[in-house]
């Protein structure tokens, strides 16, 4: 819903049969949390904000000052379909605050850092747009009802039924998405046995990262009514395609796309904006795959491992997919959907925007097979990180990062990433460490 304001959401309590409100936030790795409150409770919400206990939320406070405060933010009004009635169960997404006299913002709520990177696109004079590309495994449950390793089907890329067994649970999904404002545009069988792909319509950044988190939610809980387990981890299976999350992302000045197609050319900001990206990426790729699984994906199965850019080619880390009118965009292909959105996307602008800010150059186009390409084509191409403790070492000793999310969330986001990469260079069987540590989870 878009430009509720509080007394609109009030209304919309009181005149639909709400009894459950969702506050809803997440840490700074992007793990979803919420807190329900009952309907009589929201007004004083919006007006004074709900406390929480930010002690055991990774990566927000010590236990001596564990108290933040949860605001309602009406324009995320949605109602959660799959929720049995009578007595409907809505959700907003909130805004972190600290107590009274400590300053308000909360500075590791990356939400809000998101919104301030989203202030400074419209104080260039552009608007920015995302998509995502968004894959999935779906796997059958034990006799105990825990997620097995065994997929739903044996099917592959754009297959149809009976080889493609997620064909309802697609539509399903797409359906309750329409039902809380989402726009999927596109869905298919990807190439993994039971991996699916399902691709909805940009929007303004906040937005965007807001429906990223409302489909992973969406995907789970329809999944699991089924009596499937969703996973969104980036290589569940160490022979079969990992899951991606291709970004696809446009700058808009005075209402007109300034991302043009092959034939007519790139604008001069175009062109300096994936320039950023590119040289950028390799230090932001923490962000953009935080996990030490993540790093199985790279230079496999369509995930690129150089980085370059080009036309339609998907061995790219950015291409510029075949489109015309508003559809003309980059695509970034390296990140995965274990990410934070509201982090990954702040960084990936600042990183376009520090583009256009030094008119950087953007470099020859590789119209090569880089899966296949020989090494006098790759040898002089820098490549991005391939393990959980390259991506660290690169985030660390970044500036850039540190200016766009803050030293403090920096420092917190590195010191566990530490534990976990420590954790995955000891383990006797990597496998065994990615499903105990990774797969119930993602």
């Amino acid at each position: 819903m878009n430009e509720v304001s509080p007394s609109m959401a009030l209304e919309f309590v009181k005149e639909n049969d709400v009894k459950f409100i969702r506050l809803s936030f997440c840490d700074i790795f992007g793990f979803q949390k919420n807190i329900s409150i009952m309907a009589n409770e929201l007004g004083f919400a919006l007006e004074n904000g709900v406390s929480f206990d930010a002690h055991v939320i990774r990566g927000f406070r010590d236990i001596t000052k564990s108290d933040l405060f949860l605001f309602p933010d009406p324009s995320t009004l949605a109602v959660l379909p799959w929720r049995p009635g009578p007595g409907r169960v809505i959700r907003f997404f909130c805004d972190i605050k600290t107590p009274p006299g400590e300053g308000g913002e909360f500075e590791n709520d990356s939400r809000r850092i998101l919104k301030k990177v989203n202030e400074r696109v419209k104080s260039m004079g552009y608007d920015c747009k995302i998509g995502a590309e968004c894959e999935f495994y779906l796997f059958k449950r034990n006799e105990n009802g825990e997620p097995s390793g065994v997929t739903l089907d044996k099917g592959s890329c754009m297959d149809i039924a009976p080889l493609d067994m997620g064909e309802d649970i697609r539509r399903e999904i797409c359906l309750t998405l329409e039902e809380m404002g989402i726009k999927p545009e596109r869905s298919h069988h990807e190439q993994g046995p039971g991996q699916n792909e399902i691709d909805f319509k940009f929007d303004g950044a906040v937005a965007s990262a807001d429906n990223l988190q409302t489909f992973k939610t969406v995907v789970k809980a329809i999944a699991s009514r089924n009596g499937l387990f969703a996973s969104f981890m980036p290589k569940p299976m160490p022979d079969a395609p990992g899951n991606g999350m291709h970004i696809n992302l446009s700058l808009y000045q005075d209402g007109k796309n300034i991302f043009k197609n092959r034939n007519e050319g790139h604008s001069k900001a175009a062109e300096s904006f994936i320039a950023g990206v590119l040289e950028k990426t390799p230090e932001i790729t923490l962000f953009l795959n935080p996990l030490a699984n993540s790093y199985e994906r790279f230079g496999k199965f369509e995930a690129p491992k150089f980085v370059s850019w080009s036309h339609q080619n998907r061995s790219q880390l950015v291409r510029i997919p075949a489109a015309a009118g508003e559809n003309v965009r980059m695509e970034l292909r390296s990140p995965d959907t274990s990410l934070n959105p509201y982090l990954a996307y702040a960084l990936i602008i600042s990183a376009g925007l520090e583009g256009i800010e030094k008119k950087m150059i953007l470099p020859p186009a590789i119209n090569e097979d880089l899966y296949t390409a020989v090494k006098t084509i790759t040898n002089d191409l820098a490549q991005l990180p391939g393990t959980l403790k390259d991506a660290i070492a690169l985030a660390e000793k970044s500036g850039f990062i540190k200016d766009i999310i803050g030293g403090q969330l920096l420092s917190r986001f590195i010191e566990l990433k530490k534990i976990e990469a420590q954790e995955f260079e000891t383990a006797a069987d990597k496998n065994r460490f990615y499903n105990e540590k990774y797969f119930c989870i993602y």
